[in-house]
């Protein structure tokens, strides 16, 4: 508590220095080292940003926490990319920690992902469930501020864990404030309270600026989850001594009556008044403030002192290696048969499973009561048993935010958002936890993760069931977007996504699923053997203009993915020789080289997409193509994607109205051929 109490006078007698927005521990001291302390290097932890005191607990030396408060070089954490007290390890001394993100209330469904992840390991007895000597089982720690249980990613995440009965305590700070916003004004009830609508959640309070209460209500919290295995949320009410954050400052808004009132709870007082009453002598108290103060000023002078991360590390740790880097495999077996897309997925996933027994696939209706909407997990369920395939809530967030947890503990999840339209609730997640997991943690903590995403527009879906949404994921940094057009692509690519240790979001255009759209019947391959895999970012020529054409300054390319490379076949029958058309296979990564060659060869070029074109992923291509491929252009590169509309609409003719179509195309040919 005294280096915590230093820490936290240093930093503030030090603004100028310690110039990065902060936050620190004082008066949640107790709560947290009681915490820490508990903890065994066999467990799991997901702190918050104001939970130094824990950190220090559990072993980690003030001077590696100054580090990450200066943004040095040596920030253990993150290498100087993010704030104080958002930590991450992988030490064997001491718990896991996964990447922990500033936007609160996100980190419980990864936490409970973890939860998840830990019972799994324990149901199949795998290897890679971590142990004490004598067997011990690991518990989950989330620690959240009670503020944050009013989003609604948090009762997500409760309410997985009470149906599945997951092994996760929840440690709620509750010191009545948000920032500036008080329990009143924001809470109809508070942590403990609201835990009781969820059935099977065990629950405690307790003053969480008592040392010994705090010592007592963690110990029975962490010993009933380690041998019931069982969540429970502790709510331990705690003062708030320092600012919000060292750039939103306690005087702003707190009054004078409010300070003092939280400032009787100073948890730093009571303990030393209790070690007095106890036996322990005055000079012992006083040395060890006094090696308080002299060994956070020591250890701050050096961390000042230390140097600044080198700017040309800034791009290091944006992804880990992928693990399939060429192509490989049986791609054509002898007397292999055709498949439809839909089965190729299927099949490639069951093959996976087979494998991997860390593999496990979840989502809305894929169980085998059902086997997905499209039957493309259809069999998996009777196969693997439920607890390997499984459905879901309609909780898009938990799906994917759990894969982060999940991955931290060694699991590798395969999970399915049902349609494209509703991945929208996961954003939260695939941005602020998954995708920037791998850098904000310098490779500790890369997400394996691969997210299948049926996607398009076919036969009247409507306005909430065929959007595309590859240009809003492709704004995201940090995750890999494939969207296979054919069976044989899709097995190859599949596999490829789930043995890449990143995060993988994979779109499969329903209307390719089973080849029932007039032209799709190349869709359907031969399908390749059990060890086929095709590397990410590799694009395919799927169909060439002759040489003679080409020579003569008579072809055009097109550059396409999914349904548009139907189209792109279909219109290039009314130009025999003259039209090369690039499958792009991969949008992040993308195989540049092949497209800007491609490009440079014809000098003439038709981007073509089934989404809106306005401010999209196409748009976007089309100005690199044109800065790469000026000198050889013969023309303006031109685009064809569907209107820009708000939606897909649900009659058939309008929806054709919206879309592109092979006439479109030949139209958009003919235009460019005129160049």
């Amino acid at each position: 508590m005294c280096q915590a109490g230093q820490m936290a006078a240093t930093y503030e007698a030090n603004r100028p220095i310690c110039k990065y927005v902060h936050s620190t521990s004082r008066g949640h001291e107790a709560i947290q080292i009681a915490t820490g302390m508990q903890l065994r290097p066999w467990d799991f932890v997901s702190p918050y940003y104001r939970d130094e005191s824990m950190l220090l607990a559990m072993g980690f030396e003030p001077y590696e926490l100054m580090l990450q408060l200066l943004a040095k070089a040596d920030d253990p954490f993150s290498g100087g990319r993010s704030y104080y007290n958002h930590p991450n390890s992988r030490r064997p001394d001491k718990p896991r920690i996964p990447h922990q993100s500033s936007a609160t209330g996100m980190q419980v469904i990864p936490a409970t992902g973890m939860a998840q992840g830990v019972q799994y390991l324990e149901t199949i007895h795998s290897q890679l469930l971590p142990t004490g000597p004598n067997g011990e089982l690991p518990v989950v720690v989330c620690s959240l501020g009670d503020g944050s249980v009013t989003e609604g990613e948090v009762s997500e995440a409760f309410q997985f864990a009470v149906l599945k009965q997951l092994p996760v305590i929840y440690l709620v700070q509750d010191n009545d404030w948000g920032i500036s916003v008080t329990a009143a004004e924001a809470r109809a009830m508070d942590a403990y309270e609201y835990a009781a609508g969820f059935k099977g959640m065990e629950r405690m309070r307790v003053d969480g600026s008592d040392f010994t209460a705090s010592y007592a209500a963690m110990e029975t919290a962490i010993g009933y989850v380690r041998q019931e295995r069982k969540p429970i949320l502790v709510q331990a009410n705690v003062p708030l001594l320092g600012h919000h954050t060292s750039g939103v400052r306690k005087e702003w808004y707190r009054t004078a009556e409010d300070l003092e009132k939280h400032t009787a709870k100073d948890p730093v007082p009571k303990l030393r008044a209790l070690l007095l009453k106890h036996g322990v002598a005055e000079a012992t108290l006083q040395e060890i403030e006094q090696t308080a103060i002299e060994d956070i000023e020591a250890a701050f002078a050096a961390a000042v002192k230390a140097a600044e991360p080198a700017p040309e590390t800034v791009r290091e740790h944006v992804f880990a290696p992928a693990a399939v880097t060429q192509e490989a495999g049986t791609r054509v077996p002898a007397n292999g048969s055709k498949v439809v897309m839909v089965d190729a997925a299927l099949h490639a996933v069951e093959e996976i499973m087979q494998q991997y027994p860390e593999a496990i696939f979840f989502g809305q209706d894929v169980g085998k009561r059902l086997g997905g909407v499209f039957r493309e997990a259809a069999t998996l369920g009777d196969k693997f048993g439920d607890h390997r395939v499984y459905n879901t809530a309609i909780q898009e967030a938990y799906i994917i935010g759990a894969t982060a947890g999940l991955s931290a503990t060694g699991v590798k999840p395969i999970v399915e958002i049902q349609f494209a339209d509703y991945i929208y609730p996961g954003f939260n997640q695939l941005v602020t936890e998954i995708s920037k997991s791998c850098y904000l943690s310098q490779g500790k903590f890369p997400v394996q993760t691969l997210i299948r995403v049926p996607i398009g527009a076919y036969g009247g879906g409507g306005p909430y069931h065929s959007g595309s949404i590859e240009s809003t994921l492709l704004s995201i940094k940090g995750i890999k977007v494939v969207y296979p057009s054919n069976a044989a692509d899709m097995k190859g690519l599949l596999k490829a996504a789930f043995l890449d240790p990143n995060p993988v979001v994979m779109l499969e255009h329903k209307g390719l699923y089973w080849s029932k759209v007039p032209g799709t019947q190349d869709a359907m391959t031969i399908e390749p053997a059990a060890d086929y895999v095709l590397p990410l970012g590799k694009a395919n020529v799927v169909l060439q203009a002759h040489p003679k054409d080409v020579q003569r300054g008579e072809s055009v390319c097109i550059i396409t993915y999914g349904m548009g490379v139907y189209w792109a076949k279909a219109a290039a029958r009314a130009f025999p020789g003259n039209v090369e058309i690039v499958d792009l296979r991969t949008l992040f990564p993308l195989d540049e080289e092949l497209v800007f060659q491609t490009v440079r060869k014809h000098g003439k070029c038709l981007l073509l997409t089934e989404e809106q074109l306005n401010n999209s992923f196409t748009q976007a291509l089309a100005g690199r193509i044109q800065k790469e491929c000026f000198r050889q252009l013969d023309a303006p590169v031109h685009m064809l994607g569907a209107l820009d509309l708000p939606a897909v609409a649900l009659n058939t003719s309008l929806e054709a109205a919206m879309l592109p179509n092979a006439a479109k195309v030949e139209a958009m040919i003919q235009a460019l051929m005129s160049y």
